[in-house]
């Protein structure tokens, strides 16, 4: 493998993607730590040592931390994201926007322009409720505020600040695209999740000697994070290959098609989607009882639906991973469409053996993917819970569950094989070795 990866220097178009796209992280992480104008850094350390996150703590993983630092960089590629997951779903119930989108290449440079817009949108709105969090903070004991002068001066310079790092993130993340190598946009998360790693690896060496735990207990730690890597990365590269076979049609004297093909299912199709929008749902209820603090059902109901190994959570969890199993199925309802890989397929002439063209072939796919759909789906259900107990059970730093499973574990594994994968196409394509055996991922063998 590190053959591959000097074999990758030796080519000069590969090795200037790959130095590009190393600047482009660098850059990301330094304006990560340029804090907003107007912010006392040692009250809102003082403060965010002790506070607890609750369902920003996910999302200051995905920002690498630059939230609760209050920097420029605060919003990360979140609104970006956000905006795009908005027009994907109104692409399912808007028919202009599903015009667009069956509109080639024309359709997606205006559905991209359209994402920037909403970008803007989203990130001045987020922003602006940044603000006013802010200047909500007061360190415990202390009395020492979070903004040195607030106000609406403030407010406007914060909607302003994030909202050009908000931009200027976006920009990073298209260059990315356009002249380095992997996704952009999933880069700069993998890398501000990564970020973090250092940091959760020194607390659990400092809760090893401070605490004087066990070295069979630590060993069982790494060894519990190498295995659940591995089979998520089983199952993220894990498909259900439909054959297909096109028959021949003579053009002059030509033959065109005859071959055989397949056509490859994935077991998780809809990513970490579903894992985002149930934690979006599972955290309302805490959001709606920090409205109301006298409420003692409001109160009541939160601790209920919060994410702990209590048996009080116990509802949590089921709910929880219901909804994830839910939410699988309705993304990849409107992700893939067995209708429209029917059509395109009767179109050129493809058919897979034993079932007829046309509206059999979209039931038979459908029927297939609904089937491998649930293992994919009752899989996320359980690497989403899995960290919460074992972090406790191990008495491991909770720094460390982002690497045990959930969200944070998916993207980076999932982003890790995508740049691998596109690395290697490079490589193949050069006459070198890919980084895996006979230079093919194992999950991409015929």
């Amino acid at each position: 493998m590190l053959q591959s990866f000097q074999s990758a220097f030796k080519i000069p178009e590969l090795r200037n993607k790959i130095l590009f796209t190393l600047g482009i992280l660098v850059v990301y992480r330094i304006g990560g730590q340029v804090p907003i104008p107007g912010i006392d850094r040692v009250a809102l350390k003082q403060f965010f040592d002790t506070a607890e996150l609750g369902p920003l703590g996910m999302y200051d993983m995905f920002v690498g931390g630059a939230f609760t630092r209050a920097t420029v960089f605060a919003l990360g590629v979140m609104p970006y994201i956000s905006a795009s997951i908005i027009f994907q779903l109104l692409g399912a119930v808007i028919p202009f926007l599903q015009k667009l989108q069956k509109e080639g290449e024309e359709g997606r440079k205006k559905i991209t322009q359209y994402t920037r817009y909403g970008t803007v949108v989203l990130a001045a709105a987020q922003s602006f409720g940044v603000s006013f969090y802010l200047e909500s903070i007061q360190v415990p004991n202390t009395g020492m505020a979070a903004v040195i002068d607030p106000g609406w001066g403030f407010r406007m310079l914060t909607v302003l600040t994030i909202t050009a790092g908000t931009v200027f993130i976006m920009w990073l993340g298209e260059q990315i695209d356009a002249q380095g190598i992997g996704n952009g946009m999933s880069l700069l998360i993998f890398i501000g999740i990564i970020a973090e790693f250092p940091w959760a690896v020194g607390k659990e060496y400092q809760d090893f000697i401070l605490n004087d735990k066990s070295i069979f207990m630590e060993i069982a730690v790494l060894a519990i994070m190498v295995g659940v890597t591995a089979l998520v990365v089983l199952i993220t590269q894990g498909t259900r290959k439909i054959p297909v076979q096109y028959a021949k049609r003579v053009v002059g004297r030509r033959v065109y098609g005859g071959q055989s093909t397949h056509i490859p299912l994935k077991v998780n199709t809809s990513g970490v989607m579903p894992l985002i929008f149930a934690q979006a749902i599972m955290f309302m209820p805490s959001t709606l009882a920090s409205f109301f603090p006298t409420s003692e059902l409001m109160q009541e109901i939160a601790v209920a639906f919060s994410p702990t190994t209590s048996f009080q959570s116990l509802p949590y969890w089921i709910i929880y991973s219901l909804m994830i199993v839910f939410f699988a199925y309705f993304y990849t309802a409107i992700v893939f469409n067995p209708t429209d890989l029917a059509d395109n397929m009767k179109r050129h002439g493809g058919f897979i053996p034993g079932i007829r063209p046309g509206k059999r072939t979209s039931d038979y796919i459908d029927r297939i993917l609904t089937r491998i759909t649930l293992p994919g789906a009752i899989f996320l259900a359980g690497i989403a819970v899995f960290p919460f107990f074992v972090v406790d059970a191990l008495q491991v730093n909770p720094g460390l569950h982002s690497f045990f499973g959930g969200t944070g574990l998916l993207i980076i594994v999932g982003v890790a094989l995508d740049t691998l994968q596109r690395m290697e196409s490079h490589l193949l394509m050069r006459h070198y070795d890919g980084f895996m055996k006979k230079g093919r991922l194992k999950g991409r063998r015929a």
